[in-house]
Formats: C-alpha cells, structure tokens, sequence
C-alpha cells in the first residue's frame, strides 16, 4: 500500500484541501490529491511558504488553498511539532480551517498533545516505537 493510500484513508471526508510547510509536506500533499483525483475524491493542495514573498503570487499561501476550506495539515515527518503549526497558524489566518493533521512518521511523540490543545484530530501514520525506537531517539 502507498503512503498516499493510508494517509488518504486517514483524512476526513469533510476535508476539502491539503498541504503543509513546504518542502517536506509538498510531496505528501501533493501525491495524496492526485491519488484522490484518481479516485473521485477532490483535495485541493498547497504549500505554506516558510517566508511571504512580495511579488507575483504573495503571501505564504502557494497553491488552491480557499478561504473557508476544511483543512488536513500534512508533514513527512515531525519531532517536535513546529512546522506543523506554523502551518496551522497560516491556514488560519488566511481563513481556512485546520481540522485533521497527519504524517508519515511521529518520531517525537509530542503532536498528539499539541493537536489536542489546538482542537484539530491527529493521527500519524507511523510512529518510532511502531518501527522499534523510543520517541526522542
């Protein structure tokens, strides 16, 4: 089964677009959509730029992200969690909504908590006990 397979199964059928701090969300977000569209799902993606650009398309917002979109948040991977709500807090100010937040492995074991505090559902696809090593490691 690909990635894209189990992370497409994870995400909410409300969910409308997906996307996260670029570049190690790009290919998650981007191959989850397109296996969508296979599919006859429509996920529109996006990446959140780490900085805004002031010129052509600006903002830190690249890609189909709609104001009022219910929002899956993406990561390849994650220790601490600070990418992933740095693009939390960007989709929410641009007027979308967070509303569900995976990766592809949880080597830290502190987003589960943050997505807690934050309201927003959390699942990873892998964590590092599940591959044999202890959180932190």
């Amino acid at each position: 089964m690909l990635v894209a397979d189990v992370a497409l199964s994870l995400i909410p059928p409300e969910v409308t677009a997906i996307g996260g701090l670029t570049m190690g969300a790009d290919p998650v977000a981007f191959g989850v959509a397109a296996i969508a569209a296979s599919r006859g799902r429509r996920l529109r993606g996006f990446s959140v730029r780490k900085e805004a650009k002031d010129h052509g398309v600006t903002g830190r917002i690249a890609g189909a992200l709609q104001p009022g979109d219910k929002v899956a948040i993406v990561e390849d991977t994650v220790t601490r969690g600070t990418s992933l709500f740095d693009a939390v807090e960007v989709v929410r100010a641009f007027g979308a909504h967070p509303v569900f937040i995976t990766v592809i492995v949880d080597r830290g074991g502190t987003c589960a908590e943050m997505a807690r505090t934050a309201k927003i559902s959390y699942e990873p696809m892998l964590t590092a006990p599940q591959l044999g090593y202890d959180f932190g490691s």
